[in-house]
């Protein structure tokens, strides 16, 4: 080894030091006969330290309270464990035994020179130390940070305001970082990720710490302008820092008051900047002094170095400063290369062989590991086992660290669109050992007790977020996989929402089968405990809550990531089974517990909807209705009726809303005026066929009609009543809330709307698909085509920007202004009408429970569909008097069969009301076919009753007569119904 800088040899406190170990002097670079080897040197402002192979070294400590300056060296040993590493603050030493404990020698010229042990770190196994000139931080085997020493700038990390503290305390703030690196300068303190992110804390004054500014900082923050640099090392000096890439580049910042930033100039910089001299030279190794800098370039078998070099710290042959990297001139021995650089204060190092720095790397979960362990189960005593498996799986830093796609270096790039994670790394890893029962048993438990516990609530960054990408492939192998499930939920919803938001941009980002697998985790422990809670009415309420909450939110992130699986991956079946059972009359035991159960089922779960599938929903919704008819106890006085004429029925029906309060809470019924029929819903679905019938002849006034494609939008500028759209809204409330169907040709924007979804261009397409289309050609237009179309922001004679006219559409603002077309259209030009509408229906609909449909479904209820499968219509019949095998059936089926589809249309209205299919389709429709047993049955038609959806077919004594008879009731269907 050699070395270069302050002065003379004594001067540099190497004179005891270099009869053993190879070390040179004076202001260039000289060497001496190598004696031992090093493997570890550290410079602090009074005191050097090296380490030999041995595990031993030696010290020396400058006095500058003497003239002179005097050097006392001493050596440096612990008591029954061999040195590994070490490093030196400003008149200390800290040093790493083999065994991983951590000592302490503050360096007094009277004091003992025997390290004292630092009890508070006894059992963390350090495997790094880097010291400031008053301050330390160590790592960990697991990956946690410890820090000590003066605080007067934050750089312990532990808060503003944060006393200094002679004991190591741990900093959580990067408790789920995996670290690569620590180290330290003056009064600043640095971490390095696996994956490259730069965090950095304490004193700023002159700009070390990269964030742009001068302020200190009291807890670590990410240097945001080295995110993707891929940074794979950190070296500070007095008031500036180095940092080097995975490419060779260097940055620098922070005081140049030397040149030590070798930027050509002495100012500082607030944030890294490339050290522009250097670029392309692939630099492999950096080291900072106090005020000075050394790069190696490994290719060229050469260091440069740069900053203060009034010691001679440069290796220039003068002592002089320097502002760009100039070469060190090294003697011939190493014209072979250069095995590691070290800078301290004021000297610089260099090795012929290569030494362990920055030290070992914490531990991480990989298939050897497990092999290991599988191996070893056997042989390895179960103390020891049990301890390595603790260390590993009790921290989120270690899986952090784990199953990396280092393929590209593709973990480099980790930012919130990638989490830099290989997946199937994992998956492999855990099924391994999923074949070992014990080391299963083992694990479950440091993940129950300690793992998940200690996930931070708000972490440091997408690294500290991979722990709840991996844990999802963890707990599909472990045993208590329900119980920890809940852990791993909580854990989930207790994160900040910045912190969320970016974990859910990670869910959107996983490859389908491993998204599919954390649905599945999470979806079977829901299960588990619903299925507990409706057969055993065990209390799972909080268990169920938060696996259900992760559940919508994974659902969520499925819709926006463009359906990545299907709906039915989240629908939990255990809860339709909970709400049929509400009707079981064989129920017997009512505790409170039951009742916390019911009303918890009711008012909680419903606010996740992606768990229920269509057929729930619409049995949680009627059971609602009931619910808030019966608790809410409607006031008797008002009732809910309509009394209407057939024809004045638009006329009749709006006055009866404007004039006559009512309770929405009671069931609408209708009365037609002139009409013997008694609603019990028939009626009610009589009116809503025909008053949406009748509605389409206020489209001139209400409605604009898109004719490519039938359906209806509010008009921009209504010339109807000023609350017309308010009443239409509160009928299609009271349509919903008494389940009943009204087909206003709305396009299925008008749901999105009501449940809060903004409606896109694939809105207008169903909407208006030629207008559709010519947006789209705006988005694919080559420019030059563009601009001959002399788009401006302008739709239908309305701007759609402040100054819309003066505003060309060009190929960098066009998906704007398609955007704001279709904003425009949908939400800026009806606004007021769609506000009117939705306030009604609100009113009209008092059962809030309407926002667990998805906008298709709502629509699907509220629209019906035209979805016929005729067969399902025979195949659901019933009969009274009358067997399937009788003559008279037979033919009234084959006969039925024979008609056309609107003639088949025509028996549904006959039947039901309405020509439009509820939920379910024909499969959900039941009709009864009655004999009445009429003498002279051929004399008499069939006859429809709506509100029981029974026909009543006389015994005819022909498919003639039958054919004759029944299609001329259904073509003249209102003269041949009764309610």
């Amino acid at each position: 080894m050699i070395c270069w800088g302050e002065s003379t040899f004594s001067e540099l406190g190497l004179d005891s030091v270099c009869q053993d170990y190879a070390c040179g002097t004076a202001e260039n670079p000289l060497t001496t006969s190598q004696k031992a080897k090093i493997t570890a040197v550290s410079v602090g402002r009074r005191t050097i330290a090296v380490v030999t192979e041995n595990g031993e070294g030696k010290f020396c400590l400058q006095d500058e309270t003497s003239e002179r300056k005097n050097i006392h060296s001493k050596n440096l040993a612990l008591r029954g464990e061999k040195i590994e590493s070490l490093s030196c603050g400003a008149d200390f030493i800290v040093v790493v035994s083999e065994k991983g404990n951590v000592f302490q020698l503050n360096c007094q010229i009277k004091s003992s020179s025997i390290p004292r042990c630092l009890s508070a770190l006894n059992g963390r196994h350090v495997i790094q130390v880097a010291c400031g000139d008053h301050h330390t931080i160590a790592l960990s085997r697991d990956g946690q940070l410890f820090t000590w020493g003066k605080n007067s700038n934050g750089q312990l990390g532990q808060g503003e305001g944060g006393p200094s503290s002679e004991t190591p305390k741990r900093l959580f703030s990067l408790s789920g970082i995996p670290l690569a690196m620590i180290t330290a300068g003056g009064d600043q303190s640095f971490a390095l990720s696996v994956s490259g992110a730069v965090f950095a804390w304490g004193k700023n004054s002159a700009g070390q710490l990269g964030v742009g500014d001068k302020e200190d900082r009291y807890e670590p923050t990410i240097v945001k302008s080295l995110h993707l640099k891929r940074t794979v090392f950190i070296s500070c000096g007095d008031e500036h820092t180095a940092i080097l890439t995975k490419g060779g580049l260097v940055f620098t910042f922070g005081s140049g008051e030397y040149g030590q930033l070798g930027h050509s100039s002495n100012r500082e910089e607030l944030q890294p900047r490339l050290v522009a001299e250097l670029w392309g030279s692939s630099v492999t190794q950096i080291a900072c002094g106090r005020h000075h800098t050394l790069a190696y370039v490994e290719s060229l078998k050469s260091i440069y170095s740069f900053g203060c070099g009034e010691q001679g710290q440069l290796g220039s042959g003068q002592a002089t400063n320097q502002n760009v990297p100039l070469p060190v001139q090294l003697s011939p021995e190493f014209d072979h290369g250069i095995g590691t650089i070290f800078a301290g204060a004021n000297q610089s190092f260099c090795s012929c062989e290569t030494l362990a720095y920055p030290g070992k790397m914490i531990l991480t979960v990989d298939d050897d590991l497990i092999n290991k362990w599988i191996s070893g189960c056997d042989s390895n005593p179960r103390r020891t086992l049990k301890r390595e498996i603790k260390r590993t799986f009790s921290s989120p830093s270690t899986l952090n660290g784990s199953f990396l796609n280092e393929s590209g270096d593709k973990h480099y790039q980790t930012s919130m669109e990638n989490s830099g994670l290989d997946l199937s790394l994992a998956r492999l890893a855990f099924e391994k050992l999923a074949n070992n029962k014990h080391l299963l048993k083992e694990v479950a438990s440091v993940v129950q007790r300690t793992l998940i516990p200690s996930l931070p609530v708000h972490p440091s960054g997408v690294e500290d977020l991979r722990v709840y990408l991996i844990l999802p492939e963890l707990l599909r192998v472990l045993p208590m996989k329900k119980d920890l499930c809940v852990l791993f939920a909580k854990a989930v919803c207790r994160l900040q929402p910045q912190c969320l938001k970016i974990l859910e941009g990670l869910w959107s980002k996983l490859p389908d089968s491993f998204f599919k697998s954390l649905v599945e985790v999470v979806h079977s422990a829901s299960t588990w405990f619903l299925d507990q809670m409706r057969t055993e009415w065990c209390d799972y309420r909080t268990s169920v809550e938060k696996t259900v909450e992760v559940l919508q939110k994974l659902y969520e992130v499925n819709c926006s990531a463009g359906r990545k699986i299907e709906n039915s991956n989240f629908y939990i079946n255990e809860i339709k089974l909970f709400f049929k059972s509400l009707g079981d009359v064989g129920r017997r035991r009512f505790s409170s517990t039951r009742r916390k159960i019911e009303k918890f089922m009711m008012k909680k779960l419903v606010l996740y909807p992606s768990i229920f599938d269509l057929e729930t929903k619409c049995m949680v919704f009627q059971l609602n209705n009931i619910a808030c008819f019966v608790l809410n106890f409607p006031d008797r006085s008002l009732q809910n009726d309509l009394c209407v004429n057939r024809r004045s029925l638009l006329t009749d029906t709006f006055q009866e809303l404007r004039n006559y309060g009512r309770d929405y809470l009671c069931p609408l019924k209708v009365k037609f005026e002139d009409e013997d029929g008694i609603d019990h819903g028939g009626v009610l679905q009589e009116f809503f066929t025909v008053f949406a019938k009748e509605i389409h002849s206020l489209e001139p006034m209400m409605f604009e009609l898109f004719q490519e494609s039938g359906l209806v939008w509010f008009m921009p500028e209504g010339h109807c009543d000023h609350d017309a759209y308010y009443w239409l809204g509160n009928l299609c409330g009271m349509a919903l809330y008494n389940q009943r169907v009204v087909n206003f040709h709305f396009p299925l924007a008008l749901f999105k709307k009501i449940l809060g979804v903004r409606p896109t261009l694939e809105d207008l397409k169903e909407l208006s698909p030629i207008e559709a289309r010519s947006l789209e050609e705006v988005l694919n237009e080559d420019e030059d085509i563009l601009e001959l179309l002399y788009l401006d922001f302008t739709a239908k004679g309305y701007e759609l920007v402040a100054d819309g006219r003066e505003r060309s559409v060009t190929k960098c603002n066009r998906q704007q202004y398609v955007e704001a077309y279709v904003d425009f259209i949908f939400n800026q030009s009806v606004q007021k009408q769609f506000l009117d509408f939705h306030k009604g229906f609100s009113l009209g609909c008092p059962n809030e429970i309407w926002s667990l449909f998805l906008p298709e479904e709502l629509m699907a209820i509220l629209s019906g569909n035209v979805d016929y499968v005729w067969e399902e219509l025979e195949k659901n019949a019933m009969y009274h008097a009358y067997e399937p095998t009788d003559k008279n059936i037979q033919n009234f089926w084959t006969v039925f069969f024979e008609l056309s589809e609107e003639k088949k249309k025509n028996f549904l209205s006959y039947m039901t009301g309405s020509d439009r299919l509820p939920i379910g389709g024909l499969a959900n429709i039941k009709i009864t076919i009655v004999n009445q047993n009429k003498p002279n049955p051929d004399d008499f038609y069939p006859v429809a009753n709506t509100c029981y959806r029974c026909l009543y077919l006389p015994n005819y004594s022909s498919i003639h007569v039958l054919r004759e008879k029944f299609v001329h009731a259904i073509s003249f269907y209102e003269e041949f119904g009764e309610y």
